[in-house]
């Protein structure tokens, strides 16, 4: 039976959880997929920051010299380094879900903002695992630096801070993945684009360090993953928390979320004719 087809405006939400198991199945498929016949498997996932993280304390630690606190210089550029990771990974993977998951979507039916939530889901856990060995090494270095941070009242905002991550990213994802069906150069510029906006982020230097009032730093702040990375910071290495950058993150992850969703639902239309 033919249907009329749904307004523009109209997102797959309901009908997604009507999908879960096959949400599921996908973040399975994608896991599996992304460790298979790798020697080291999912140690992978926290190889690439520890030693992101090492590198940048011995080239940019002179920067931050002063401005990291008590904090080992390892676990401060981790920290900011963990969560800017998840940020960008769903932004690329989000963006290329429509064209690797083509074949699939040409031969059954299924909501297509199911493949880019389980790859959004799929990228967390690896996120979570990290978080994890972050957890690890706080706890050697307390016992061997006498390192007394990593545990605050900020902490319970990492949920938080987690949930805005995503929101963000697969707002992100969601609006590059229709283009992306279409113009598959786009995702090459997109994954260089997100990974020059890293410097525009407090990752590599501490924003306490950037003068209050500068327009350098009104910039930076512009960037909502600023507020979400000095988030992570304080609440993994036991700092103060600033609450105050979390308002506009916040703010900029609903709209970005609920942009992404209604044009992902506009072009979606399309996208057998495309892919």
């Amino acid at each position: 039976m033919v249907e009329a087809s749904s307004p523009w405006w109209r997102t797959e939400l309901g009908e997604v959880w009507e999908y879960r198991d096959l949400v599921l199945l996908l973040v399975r498929r994608d896991l599996l997929a992304t460790y298979k016949q790798s020697v080291l498997g999912p140690l992978w996932q926290v190889i690439q920051p520890v030693l992101t993280a090492l590198v940048f304390a011995v080239v940019f630690g002179f920067i931050g010299r002063g401005q990291v606190g008590d904090a080992p210089p390892v676990l401060f550029y981790m920290a900011g380094i963990v969560p800017w990771m998840f940020f960008a990974n769903v932004i690329n993977r989000t963006s290329q879900t429509l064209v690797w998951n083509a074949a699939l979507m040409t031969k059954v039916y299924f909501p297509r903002l199911v493949a880019p939530l389980a790859t959004t889901l799929a990228t967390m856990v690896g996120f979570l695992l990290q978080l994890l060995v972050f957890g690890v090494m706080a706890t050697v270095y307390h016992f061997t630096d006498g390192y007394g941070g990593a545990i605050g009242l900020g902490l319970v905002a990492l949920p938080v801070l987690i949930l805005l991550t995503a929101m963000l990213a697969l707002g992100l994802g969601l609006f590059v993945a229709g283009l992306t069906a279409r113009y598959r150069d786009l995702g090459f510029l997109v994954a260089f684009g997100v990974q020059l906006l890293m410097y525009a982020s407090p990752v590599i230097f501490p924003l306490a360090m950037i003068p209050e009032g500068s327009k350098v730093r009104d910039w930076i702040v512009l960037n909502p993953m600023s507020g979400i990375i000095e988030g992570f910071r304080s609440a993994l290495l036991g700092t103060p928390m600033d609450w105050s950058l979390l308002a506009y993150p916040a703010m900029m992850a609903v709209v970005i979320l609920v942009l992404g969703l209604v044009i992902f639902q506009r072009i979606q239309r399309s996208f057998a004719d495309v892919i």
